[in-house]
């Protein structure tokens, strides 16, 4: 089958390693509150990777750079809430649109990085990937206890002595890393839909949290593979088909409770 190819193995790989992994995060996302958070960062992933490439800085790279920027400002502000991604995405918007427009990579690269580049992905993104994969591992055996007490217990930091950066930051690093990889592979629209919908479903349909963290990456990985495969047999862009495959799905998912 054309999927399984040499030519179109590395990009599937990558990719299925960042659905995995935004799927996950897109959990402690939407258990904050915060899951604006991820088209904030992908917006300002998406400006200052096309800021790299018009000064041969490869995407992946220009897009990290610009999210993490993007966390620690985040951080020395303190701000708090889903207006600062508000901001983000006001940004990163018109600064795509301008930098697009006044150099000589034009819009297609702009555009590029709205759809996706996913069946051009090589060992670079392939790396990437790997590498936030294993972050998000690591990063969620830390971070899941104390971003579930924060929920319940939102005073414990404050009670305790404990500044709140010391794990918000580290989280917010993740996020806006994982949303950086992403969007130099999968594109902008495709990522927020992998950190938004995944998560949404699961919280929606599963029992428990341990549930909901396996559903969630279950349904990434699983509308994944199955948009990978129809775009490819279709000939079609793979962003859209993505979001549209997911969109089907989240609505045939019974709705368990109406606050989810």
């Amino acid at each position: 089958m054309m999927a399984w190819d040499s030519l179109f193995l590395v990009p599937f790989l990558s990719g299925l390693l960042v659905a995995g992994a935004l799927s996950a995060v897109g959990v402690l996302l939407r258990l904050r509150n915060e899951w604006l958070a991820a088209l904030g960062f992908a917006h300002l992933a998406g400006a200052s990777a096309l800021l790299g490439l018009a000064i041969h800085v490869p995407a992946v790279l220009g897009a990290t750079f610009g999210a993490a920027v993007g966390a620690v400002i985040k951080a020395i502000g303190r701000f708090r809430g889903n207006s600062v991604y508000a901001l983000m995405i006001l940004g990163g918007w018109s600064i795509t649109l301008l930098v697009a427009a006044n150099t000589a990579l034009g819009s297609v690269i702009g555009h590029a990085m709205v759809e996706g580049q996913l069946y051009f992905a090589g060992m670079g993104h392939f790396m990437a990937a790997a590498m936030l994969a294993v972050t998000t591992v690591a990063g969620l055996y830390w971070l899941m206890p104390i971003v579930i007490r924060n929920r319940f217990f939102p005073g414990h930091d404050a009670a305790n002595r404990l500044p709140a950066w010391r794990w918000q930051l580290p989280f917010d690093l993740l996020t806006a890393l994982g949303m950086a990889v992403a969007t130099a592979t999968v594109g902008l629209m495709a990522a927020f839909a992998l950190v938004f919908i995944p998560p949404w479903l699961a919280f929606r349909s599963a029992k428990n949290w341990k549930q909901v963290l396996v559903v969630s990456v279950g349904f990434g990985m699983a509308g994944y593979i199955a948009a990978f495969l129809l775009a490819l047999g279709l000939d079609q862009p793979f962003g859209p088909v993505l979001v549209a495959l997911l969109l089907v799905i989240a609505g045939v998912i019974p709705m368990r409770s109406r606050s989810a």
